[in-house]
Order: C-alpha cells, then structure tokens, then sequence
C-alpha cells in the first residue's frame, strides 16, 4: 500500500556560495572546462546566486499537500533533489526512518528521454542503494506532458501572455514555443529504435501542437533553448534568439514565448528567455510576451494527484497525445532495456523538461 509521496526535481542553488559547487555536482565526471562553468556561475550570480526552482518546488508541495488533504488522502509528500540539497539520498533515508515503505515519485520533469526520464529512475535506484535494504520501494509516476491539465494551463497562459501585448501588435505576434535542446544523438537515442527513437523531441512537438490548439493558434513555431558545448556537436535547432532574429527580419510585430519544456520557471527560463530572449526582442525593436510556466497554477497539483490515482486506484489515464510514454508504462513497469541511454552531454544548468 502506498503511504508517501517523494516529489524529485533537479535542485538549484539558494545561495552565492552554493552556486559552484552546485554546478560542478552537475556536471561531475563529465571534462567540463573551467571556463565553461564560470560562464554558467555568472548566469546564476546575475540572480543573486539563487535559482528560483527550490522555492516553486515547496509551493508546489505546500498546495499539493493542501489539495491531498482536501481529498481525504493521508499521504506525506517528501521533497529530494538530484543535484543539490535536499539531496535525494538524504530524503529517502528520512522517509526511511519515517516508516515509509512504498512511495510513488513525482518527478519534476514531462518528458521521455534520458534526463526527462531514465536518470531520474536512475536517481532513485541510486538514493535506495545508498538506504540500504531497508529502504522503501520507490515507483515513478508516468510521464505527463499531454496531460489535459497541464495543456490546458500552458493554453490559458499563452492568451494571457498574447493579452498583455498592445493591441496594435497583438494580431501579428508569433507563437513560438521552447524547450531545453539536446544533442542530437541524445534525441535519437531517447527510446528505443523499435519505438523510432527521438522521443524527446516528438513528445515536445506533440504537446506544443496541444498547446496551440486549445489556446487558439492555427501556426507556431517549436524552437530550442539552453544549448552547449562545443560548435561541432549537433544540438537541436533552431535556438531561441536566433529565431527571434529571423523573425525580426521577416518583421513580425511581437513574440509569444511559450516554454512549454519547463514545469517551473527553472534559472534557464529567467536567463534564456526573460534576459537574453527579451534582449534579443528589445533589440530589434519587437514586442515580447513570455507565458507563465504551469507549476504554479491550481491544475497542475490536482494533475498529481490524477497521477497518483492512476498508480493507487487504477483510475484511467487522461491523455490528449498520441506519442508513446516509455520509461515507466502505466502498470509501473521500468525502463525497456536501452531505452533513453545517456550520451555525453556538456554542462547546463537544467535538465530537458
């Protein structure tokens, strides 16, 4: 029976002195050069050194727990980061001492692939070995980025982005949606080959089709943000700003920036989109709307507590896509084998989500 619940995200610094060793846990074991994550540290230091995504986090709990609650579920919600403190290791040892012994896990991330998916499975075999055999069976919530919910906060965004242009330049915006890049052999490689691979990918392109939709838009655009390391490997493209760049050229009026990869408004959505996007925008002399990121809003803990009832009461899956879920089936299974394997990826500050 299920007595907990553990809500896994990815971490972030809360504090200047947090931010190197913060990163250089991310990208441990990976030849990052050290000019790489200076580069990275300034981003985080432009915001006082804190990445908002611990705060949303426990928002996102506290009213996950209200809204349980409300429901009449007695289940404790847990909170554990891959990268940074409150380390998973150290909440599943709590849950541990606790007396849970079956728990299912939220992670903070929609999507297929391996750091949507398989490396949070990954983070909780890892924080069970570290327990020992006393610790308590963990099972991964399914992957949800078609969700009716979430679509339909992600819609509800979009128009109150588009609305908070001026009227003159509302009718001609483009909608342009985001999602953390890739490389492109981490894109084939998401899913195995029988599936066609690139699950990632299709599974973003899907839910910003849904998007669109339900918010009103006939054409969009579905562009990348966040990429690094070296020129020469291929990452998935276009980027953000040089997108805004060749709508500027096309002189398009205003854009709507939808980051539809992101559940919370990660360091790389201030940075990428509310700084270096908006410059772009700014500079050229065009409107610029970003949507709000869904974590926020009351559909997205009443979404979980969906999930949840899907895993404890076999309640039916609501889904609006097509796009297969792998990494976690509905009946709980885990990864296929050589489903979604790591591929060397350089240092970003947020994992695709």
């Amino acid at each position: 029976m299920t007595d907990a619940l553990l809500v896994l995200s990815f971490g972030g610094p809360e504090r200047p002195e947090d931010v190197r060793p913060f990163l250089e846990n991310v990208t441990r074991g990976r030849g990052i050069p050290p000019e790489r994550l200076d580069a990275v540290v300034e981003h985080y230091l432009h915001f006082g050194g804190i990445s908002p995504i611990n705060a949303l986090n426990r928002d996102i709990i506290t009213r996950l727990e209200a809204d349980l609650a409300a429901a009449g579920l007695d289940l404790p919600v847990y909170f554990g980061n891959r990268n940074w403190h409150p380390m998973v290791e150290a909440t599943v040892e709590r849950m541990r001492e606790d007396g849970v012994r079956d728990a299912l896990v939220f992670a903070t991330s929609a999507w297929g692939g391996y750091s949507g998916c398989r490396q949070y499975h990954e983070d909780i075999a890892r924080a069970r070995e570290a327990v020992g055999a006393t610790a308590p069976h963990l099972r991964k919530l399914r992957q949800y980025y078609d969700h009716p919910l979430l679509v339909s906060a992600f819609a509800e965004s979009v128009r109150a982005a588009a609305a908070a242009l001026p009227n003159e330049t509302r009718g001609g915006a483009r909608l342009v949606f985001t999602a953390h890049s890739v490389p492109e052999a981490a894109d084939v490689n998401a899913g195995p080959a029988a599936e066609g691979g690139r699950l990632y990918s299709r599974q973003v392109a899907e839910a910003a089709r849904l998007v669109a939709a339900e918010a009103g838009y006939d054409d969009y655009d579905l562009v990348w943000q966040s990429r690094s390391g070296p020129p020469q490997v291929p990452w998935l493209e276009p980027d953000v700003v040089d997108h805004i760049d060749a709508l500027a050229a096309r002189s398009v009026p205003a854009v709507i920036v939808c980051p539809v990869g992101f559940v919370s408004d990660h360091l790389e959505v201030v940075w990428d989109l509310d700084t270096e996007a908006e410059q772009a925008a700014r500079r050229h002399g065009i409107g610029f709307a970003r949507a709000a990121t869904p974590g926020t809003d009351p559909r997205f803990t009443r979404m979980i507590l969906e999930l949840i009832a899907e895993r404890r009461e076999g309640a039916p899956a609501r889904r609006l896509g097509t796009e297969p879920l792998l990494g976690v089936g509905l009946d709980g299974s885990a990864c296929a084998d050589r489903c979604c394997l790591a591929v060397g990826r350089p240092v970003s500050a947020t994992p695709a989500r």
